[in-house]
């Protein structure tokens, strides 16, 4: 964990330990703003909800595992570099899983966690080096979204020190994600250069129009990432 002298930090900290505790459902705010040691007013002041707590703790995670990406140059494929960023992010999890299964089991679907988790996956993307913009972008953050959700269930259950079930799991919903994700993005492919003939043309003159002829003609490729899930 961070800096817990932080008030954010502190409540973070504090909501973890009474999910470890009991049931997410039966923690109220009040009493992880009295476990932090802070008013519940003060709480306000920083989290909105439960569900703002624990989006603040999955950018703890983000963060840590940002501050060590590098620019991967060692030729590994684009499905192997997610799942090692994948296993890293389980790694920083492992001390907190009593209370993420809590969490889990409270069966939290609130917007503002929801967004988090999405730009999570985003975020693992580019640190193992696959793009997260356009179109595909999306259909590859969505997918890995559809992966780390169903991954992470097995591992909040698997109690082998080296997550023997964790990684087969991901290993082999990434297989699956990665023949999946070539489909989408070529329907991606198919929609973007649909979308090109509505661009109004007068804007941008005849250059333009080749531009979106060439793009046409061309359309861009690459390798298909794998698929993505606090």
């Amino acid at each position: 964990m961070p800096d817990t002298q932080t008030p954010e930090a502190r409540v973070v900290r504090a909501a973890l330990e009474l999910a470890a505790e009991r049931p997410w459902g039966e923690v109220a705010l009040v009493d992880i703003a009295a476990r932090s040691r802070i008013t519940l007013s003060d709480l306000r002041r920083h989290f909105g909800s439960k569900a703002a707590i624990v989006a603040a703790f999955a950018r703890t995670i983000d963060d840590e595992l940002l501050k060590e990406a590098r620019p991967h140059t060692d030729g590994a494929s684009p499905r192997d570099r997610v799942f090692e960023v994948v296993m890293a992010r389980f790694d920083r999890l492992q001390p907190h899983r009593a209370a993420l299964r809590s969490i889990h089991g409270a069966g939290l679907a609130e917007p503002v966690l929801m967004r988090a988790v999405l730009e999570s996956q985003a975020w693992m993307l580019n640190a193992a080096g696959v793009a997260t913009d356009g179109l595909g972008g999306g259909v590859r953050v969505a997918g890995l979204a559809s992966v780390y959700a169903s991954v992470f269930a097995t591992w909040l259950d698997d109690d082998d020190p080296g997550l023997a079930r964790t990684m087969a799991a991901l290993d082999r919903r990434l297989r699956r994600g990665e023949r999946t994700l070539g489909s989408l993005e070529e329907v991606a492919g198919v929609v973007k250069r649909l979308g090109a003939l509505f661009v109004p043309w007068g804007s941008g003159g005849p250059a333009s129009r080749a531009d979106t002829a060439a793009s046409s003609d061309h359309p861009a490729a690459g390798p298909a990432a794998p698929a993505p899930g606090p």
